[in-house]
């Protein structure tokens, strides 16, 4: 036998051995996600959950004071667009907006210097110089509410989280003080917006979130089990913020080491007894109550921008969090947890895109004799064939639903970006948690904003903030 032949031989095995690892873990997830499938139909066709019609109250007078924060580090671009448009589409008088920046950022300092003229905006700018991490810009804010709380003789109801490049729904706020009455968090749903000039990497944030806060969310809801925040369009109690905190024997609700403390605070208002709620309404329009905001429009920030949530939810959430032994929640858990996994699968199943092209010819040509595939792998191979059919007719499904038909096709097509995207973030992910194990430290890995879609789509915002541009 030539070295030629036995590279081809080691090749056939190395085909055969991810073929199989690729296949069963595949199977695995498809089972997974058949199974928050399923309850969703079942759902949806006995009418247990439904999107409701927001009232029409929606500028009601609020129940108690809310406290929205809003971290900020070079954001000069948008974080000006949204304090004006969030104070201009919610009026009610017992809104506080602490917007907060650093103190070598002057350029988000002065944007935010803009909306200033409204009295219910505070701007704290931290002492340290920035950026620390969002958790720690979170908790001087915190500390700022509690500052202005003694001072005023008052105690806020809500303490609700958006980021700079937000776009709040003018029914937002109502929803998420409405919720409060029987829940101690809420979460409304994320709507990123389409980008012409990124119809792909945006594009294919539109489908991720279509799906996950159009049936994912929905299931977890419905089942009772904990509800990871999005750092968005998401509301805490006052009372369950001090728990939180005090679990964490600290003056701080926020874990400043942490990269996903949205995510992390969600959960840990179950683990402490509180009750989560995600509200999924549409106006009289039809369209859905939600966060508005731009996503990445570039493979890098992209990739970053994922690695960060990878790092946070998989790694730290294992270590900070740990497991849960009821059954549902652990079930839970272990989908928030398997991207990693899932990132080496697929790198797995697209390096046979390579492997078995240069098989299949070798064996055309004669110099190459594959083994047989046996009856197992055949069969997982017909399964996750079908599984991702179901699964692209879902993609398309839930993005059509929310955007449009050609989005929905769209969405099947930029299924394998997303892949790239993951397979490269869990890569980072592995090497930055592994780092941090090493220095004891986690960096803020920030995503700049270029664009506000108040701004870039004068349609969705009163006239007022339209003159800003």
């Amino acid at each position: 036998m030539t070295p030629f032949d036995t590279a081809l031989e080691w090749l056939g095995r190395a085909e055969h051995e991810l073929l199989l690892f690729a296949a069963i873990w595949f199977a695995v997830g498809s089972l997974d996600e058949l199974g928050i499938d399923l309850l969703w139909l079942w759902l949806r066709l006995t009418g247990r959950v439904q999107t409701g019609t927001v009232p029409a109250d929606s500028h009601a007078p609020l129940r108690g004071v809310a406290a929205v924060f809003v971290p900020a580090w070079q954001e000069a671009a948008v974080v000006g667009a949204m304090l004006s448009h969030t104070l201009k589409a919610w009026p009610q008088a017992d809104l506080r907006i602490y917007a907060g920046c650093y103190r070598n950022d002057p350029g988000t300092l002065a944007a935010m210097m803009l909306a200033a003229t409204d009295p219910r905006l505070r701007i704290v700018v931290h002492d340290a110089a920035g950026p620390t991490t969002k958790a720690d810009c979170l908790n001087r804010l915190y500390a700022a509410l509690s500052e202005d709380e003694a001072r005023g003789r008052f105690r806020a109801r809500s303490i609700i989280l958006h980021d700079a490049e937000d776009m709040v729904h003018p029914a937002a706020l109502a929803l998420l003080d409405r919720g409060l009455d029987e829940a101690d968090f809420v979460q409304l749903p994320v709507r990123p917006e389409p980008q012409s000039g990124s119809r792909w990497v945006a594009g294919h944030y539109c489908d991720e979130f279509a799906e996950s806060h159009g049936k994912a969310m929905v299931v977890r809801d419905w089942l009772g089990v904990g509800l990871p925040a999005a750092g968005v369009g998401c509301a805490f109690s006052r009372a369950a913020v001090e728990a939180i905190a005090a679990q964490r024997g600290s003056p701080d609700p926020f874990a400043a080491e942490c990269l996903t403390e949205d995510y992390e605070c969600g959960l840990l208002v179950g683990q402490i007894g509180g009750a989560a709620r995600f509200v999924r309404m549409r106006d009289a329009e039809g369209q859905l109550v939600a966060t508005r905001e731009f996503f990445p429009a570039e493979l890098g920030p992209s990739v970053r921008q994922k690695t960060r949530w990878m790092h946070g939810i998989a790694f730290q959430g294992w270590d900070r969090l740990g497991w849960d032994a009821r059954p549902l929640e652990l079930w839970m858990r272990l989908r928030d947890r398997r991207a990693p996994l899932n990132a080496i699968v697929l790198a797995a199943a697209y390096l046979l895109l390579f492997i078995s092209p240069l098989l299949f010819i070798a064996a055309q040509l004669g110099v190459y004799h594959p083994q047989p595939i046996d009856s197992l792998l055949k069969l997982l191979l017909v399964l996750n064939f079908v599984a991702l059919a179901w699964r692209c007719l879902l993609r398309a499904a839930f993005t059509a639903r929310e955007y449009t038909l050609g989005e929905g096709i769209m969405a099947v097509l930029r299924m394998p970006l997303a892949n790239v995207i993951a397979i490269m973030a869990g890569r980072r992910a592995i090497s930055a948690y592994i780092a941090s194990l090493y220095t004891g430290r986690v960096k803020w890995d920030h995503t700049t904003h270029l664009a506000h879609p108040a701004l870039v789509h004068p349609g969705l915002a009163p006239p007022a903030l339209v003159q800003l541009r």
